[in-house]
C-alpha cells in the first residue's frame, strides 16, 4: 500500500468518526466509508460490495432514547481495511468480503465501547465550553467544541491506524490459515445479512396499513425480470395512489350537486 492510500484511508476514517455525530455529509455510512476506502485503495468494486451488505445489515440501526445503536462509523472503516489487507492473499475475493463482514459485527460493539468512553469525556468539554460564554470568549467556546468533535474523529482513526500498521502477510497468512468450512459458513451468513437489516425496519414500521406492501415488495423482489430502478419506480407509484386514495377518504364523500336538489327537504 503507497503513502498515498495509507494517508487517504485515515483521512475516510477521520471523517466518518466525526459524520458519525454529525450526521450530515453521511460519511460514516457504510455504502459511503468502504466505497472511499476501496477507490483510495484500488479496489473500488470489492469495496462497493462489501458497503452495501453493510448498509442493508445497518438499514435498522437507530439511536433510541438513551439506548445507542452499535457503532457503523468503526465497523465498515474496520472491516474495510481488512478486505483491501485480505485481497492480497490467495483466499477468493467473495470468501475475503464474506469474512470481513463478519468481522464487522463484534467491531460494531468496541465502537460502541468507545463512542460511549467520548461521549463521557466530552462532559468536561461542556464545562470548559460554560466557562468561555460567561467569559464571553467564543473564539475559546469553538475551541473546545471543535476538540470535541476531533475526539470522535479519533475514535476511529486510531483504531484504522492500528489496523494499517499490521503487516498485510499476517492478515493474508491468518486467512488462508482459517478452515474452508468456516470460510463457507460466512459467505452463507452473508446471505442472511440483508435480510435481518429488513427484519429490523418491518419490527419497526410494520402496521396493519404497510404489511401488504411488505407482502408486494418481496412478491416482486421475486421476478428477476424487474430491475430495481424498476422496483423503486413500482414502489413509489404505489405509494402514491395510496396516498391520494387516504386523502379522499379522510376529506369525505363528495356530495353531487343532483342528490343536493334531490334531498326530501326539498321535495
Amino acid at each position: 500500500m503507497s503513502i498515498l492510500s495509507f494517508l487517504l484511508i485515515l483521512a475516510v476514517a477521520f471523517l466518518a468518526g466525526v459524520e458519525g455525530i454529525l450526521d450530515e455529509f453521511q460519511f460514516h455510512q457504510p455504502l459511503v466509508a468502504c466505497t472511499l476506502i476501496g477507490l483510495v485503495s484500488g479496489h473500488l468494486s470489492e469495496g462497493i460490495l462489501l458497503g452495501g451488505y453493510l448498509q442493508m445489515m445497518a438499514l435498522g440501526w437507530a439511536n433510541v432514547g438513551a439506548a445507542v445503536a452499535p457503532d457503523i462509523a468503526l465497523a465498515s472503516v474496520a472491516s474495510g481495511i481488512l478486505m483491501v489487507q485480505g485481497l492480497s492473499s490467495s483466499v477468493a475475493p467473495d470468501l475475503v468480503i464474506s469474512g470481513a463482514i463478519g468481522i464487522a459485527i463484534p467491531l460494531s460493539v468496541i465502537g460502541l465501547f468507545l463512542t460511549k468512553i467520548c461521549r463521557t469525556r466530552a462532559i468536561s468539554l461542556v464545562k470548559n465550553m460554560d466557562a468561555a460564554a460567561q467569559e464571553g470568549n467564543m473564539h475559546k467556546m469553538e475551541f473546545w467544541h471543535r476538540c470535541g468533535i476531533v475526539m470522535q474523529g479519533c475514535r476511529v482513526m486510531i483504531p484504522a491506524l492500528v489496523l494499517l500498521l499490521i503487516p498485510t502477510s499476517w492478515i493474508a497468512i491468518g486467512l488462508e490459515s482459517l478452515p474452508l468450512w468456516i470460510l463457507e459458513g460466512l459467505r452463507a451468513a452473508r446471505g442472511l445479512i440483508p435480510a435481518l437489516g429488513f427484519a429490523i425496519v418491518i419490527n419497526v414500521l410494520a402496521s396493519k396499513e404497510t404489511w401488504v406492501f411488505f407482502a408486494l415488495g418481496f412478491c416482486l423482489a421475486c421476478i428477476q425480470s424487474l430491475s430495481l430502478v424498476a422496483l423503486s419506480v413500482l414502489g413509489a407509484g404505489m405509494m402514491l395512489i395510496y396516498m391520494i386514495l387516504k386523502k379522499g377518504e379522510s376529506s369525505g364523500p363528495a356530495i353531487e350537486l343532483g342528490d343536493i336538489l334531490d334531498s326530501p327537504k326539498d321535495r
